[in-house]
């Protein structure tokens, strides 16, 4: 259903761990519901059964325990829309059997009933409309940061970024027989290992600009977040992204371990080397990949479905040969300070700035944009002139 939102305010639990588990898993649910004037009343009807089945989803409480108040409907201006409200003294009320529910007056739980073996309903991962909302609330609340939690976030990604890339060099760089023989195998051996980067910047909490790109414009889109802030937000998380980044490459130097390893002073020249629109659409490509990840990550409500949705992008991006800005700080940095002929200039003019300017244009443009056309607000702004 689409159109303007149903909001459910009356939860009835019989039980203290069932009320435990609506309040610390329900967050924001919204149900869209749309029906000309003729047939308001079995559309709100309609509005309500949809909301209830999404709560039982979110929640996994048996819907039987789920009530819902009643609701007055009415036409919007233009006369196409219904929106579902409740009653002025409605309110939010989580009951449980010890303080206000008699034994015998609650009916006995009714088990979900069983999936077909042929397609169990997922609860694991959300759909793609609810996960949007998520990621405009995320968004939100990383422009809102103020700066010193942008950079210190920033900070903190950057360095993850490098460790990554410190595992994948290393690697890599240590299996010369195989580099010779099966170029491709080497690649791919490095690319299975980089995703531990994004995965420690996802679960454990960072602000990588790259993923951000992607974040904060749908927040934007969806008017949660200023345009001020979201750059503000995305300025700090890259100047922390280039500390982390070339205070990990300096403390990698200075342990010796890549002292003989050919790999950072090669990949330094080669990536200098690019020509800026070369440089600029592989960069595009790239975080394309690596927002879809963050994006699929985001979607999944367990530990492996987080791990599981953004390994295969980044591993996608690395075996290519795509330009990421940020672990390119780590690597060019490093390969310098191990002698590759490279200055750091060369860094920011050849390879950093036609990268990071790839990098969000391809979050803004190739992610958010899409999404919030189909899923946000202003998909459905473009939409309300051709359907009056």
């Amino acid at each position: 259903y689409q159109g303007h939102s149903c909001h459910i305010l009356y939860i009835s639990v019989t039980s203290e761990q069932r009320t435990k588990r609506v309040l610390a898993h329900l967050g924001p649910v919204t149900f869209c519901c749309r029906q000309t004037h003729s047939n308001m009343q079995v559309q709100a009807k309609k509005c309500q059964s949809g909301m209830l089945q999404v709560l039982q989803q979110r929640t996994r409480v048996p819907t039987s325990f789920l009530t819902y108040p009643s609701h007055s409907c009415s036409r919007s201006s233009k006369g196409c829309n219904i929106a579902c409200h409740p009653k002025p003294t409605a309110k939010f009320i989580c009951s449980s059997l010890a303080t206000s529910t008699p034994a015998s007056a609650v009916p006995a739980p009714v088990p979900p009933p069983a999936q077909p073996a042929s397609g169990p309903l997922s609860t694991s991962v959300q759909a793609p409309g609810i996960n949007f909302n998520t990621i405009a609330n995320t968004g939100a609340a990383k422009a809102a940061m103020p700066e010193w939690k942008s950079l210190l976030g920033g900070v903190l990604a950057g360095a993850y970024i490098s460790f990554g890339c410190f595992l994948s060099l290393s690697v890599g760089g240590s299996i010369p027989g195989i580099a010779t023989s099966n170029p491709g195998l080497q690649k791919l051996i490095m690319a299975m290992l980089f995703p531990v980067n994004l995965m420690m910047v996802t679960l454990c909490g960072a602000e990588l600009y790259t993923g951000n790109t992607a974040v904060v414009s749908v927040a934007m889109f969806e008017g949660k977040a200023k345009v001020s802030h979201a750059l503000r937000g995305l300025f700090y998380s890259f100047i922390g992204n280039w500390i982390g980044c070339f205070g990990i490459a300096a403390a990698v130097a200075a342990t010796g371990l890549m002292a003989a390893n050919p790999l950072p002073s090669a990949v330094a020249v080669a990536k200098t080397s690019l020509d800026p629109q070369t440089a600029f659409v592989r960069a595009i490509l790239c975080n394309w990949l690596v927002c879809l990840a963050v994006w699929m990550a985001s979607s999944a409500t367990s530990l492996p479905g987080k791990v599981m949705g953004l390994w295969p992008p980044v591993v996608a991006f690395f075996a290519i040969g795509l330009e990421h800005s940020i672990a390119n700080m780590f690597i060019i940095s490093l390969g310098i300070m191990l002698g590759a002929k490279v200055t750091f200039v060369q860094l920011w003019t050849s390879n950093l700035l036609p990268v990071t300017l790839g990098n969000t244009v391809a979050g803004v443009l190739c992610v958010a944009l899409p999404y919030a056309l189909l899923y946000g607000t202003l998909g459905q702004r473009l939409q309300r002139p051709s359907s009056a």
